[in-house]
């Protein structure tokens, strides 16, 4: 008789059997063929720390899209880690949605993290004429598509398009009656803020994981690069603290310290996991969690 793999399937079954937080790593698709080498790079360098799962980003044009879906099924094809696939709403027909989600469940992908996504280089939203709208409505697709376990954003601050917390926080809760089963929160650098997004969560009869994205500031340049991609800009103290030291050596070591201390808070918050943005490198991860791993946690 056949062995079976009984370990967990999905990031649901890993969520609800997990005995600690989790630990994911978020990589982006090569944007050439010349920046493949250093995505391998970093893939194995973070492999050793065995991570939960780990995903790549789903880019805004169709070259973006195929080299997602080719890592993402290389990563799933070589028996690593628990492979997350991305999807979005951005340009795409419900034919290309679909057709994607083929390519992710013919190498054993059955986990997927709808978002609705930005425009490619900025710009209002708009929806494809044979598209969908919004997360809620790709949730929705995805499990009339077959057995995905579907994750959806969070977000810590306000979405700079409506600046509304808890219109946010309902639109979360929207996309979990729509199927999803865990959430992923977008980039932010104050823990008070998750904590916050978890009670307006929570006071909507919401219990959906949430689990707490991150990523250490290791060079001054990433502070306006991070105000951006998380919608807000830095708190003011950490800021000033960065700004206040001379040297890279010294920003690395507050940026480091920082992220370090904002994890040990989301951990102490009660955050099922932490997923960490990795820009395709792996030193300062490889750090972070090597101490938290110190701590017990």
């Amino acid at each position: 008789m056949p062995l079976t793999d009984s370990r967990p399937q999905t990031v649901g079954e890993l969520l609800a059997s997990a005995q600690g937080p989790l630990y994911s790593f978020e990589f982006f698709p090569p944007r050439s063929e010349e920046e493949e080498p250093v995505l391998w790079a970093a893939v194995d360098a973070l492999a050793p720390l065995a991570p939960d799962f780990v995903s790549v980003t789903y880019g805004a044009n169709g070259s973006r899209r195929d080299r997602t879906i080719r890592a993402t099924r290389r990563i799933a094809s070589s028996n690593g880690p628990l492979t997350v696939g991305h999807l979005t709403c951005v340009a795409q027909s419900k034919a290309d949605i679909a057709e994607a989600l083929t390519a992710y469940r013919e190498v054993g992908v059955r986990n997927i993290l709808a978002i609705r996504g930005d425009m490619p280089g900025g710009g209002e939203w708009e929806r494809h004429p044979d598209g969908l709208a919004n997360a809620t409505e790709l949730v929705r697709f995805i499990k009339e598509q077959g057995d995905f376990c579907v994750g959806v954003a969070a977000f810590p601050n306000a979405h700079e398009t409506t600046n509304d917390p808890d219109l946010d926080a309902q639109i979360l809760a929207d996309k979990v009656a729509a199927g999803a089963e865990f959430a992923i929160t977008q980039l932010f650098f104050d823990a008070d803020a998750y904590g916050s997004l978890v009670e307006r969560v929570r006071a909507l009869g919401c219990d959906v994981p949430i689990i707490a994205g991150v990523m250490p500031l290791t060079v001054i340049t990433q502070i306006e690069r991070f105000a951006a991609l998380s919608g807000r800009p830095l708190p003011a103290d950490f800021v000033a603290e960065l700004r206040g030291v001379e040297g890279k050596d010294e920003v690395r070591r507050v940026g480091m310290a920082h992220a370090l201390q904002m994890c040990r808070d989301l951990l102490a918050a009660g955050a099922p996991g932490l997923q960490f943005f990795t820009q395709n490198r792996s030193k300062a991860t490889r750090e972070v969690l090597a101490k938290l791993r110190r701590d017990g946690a």
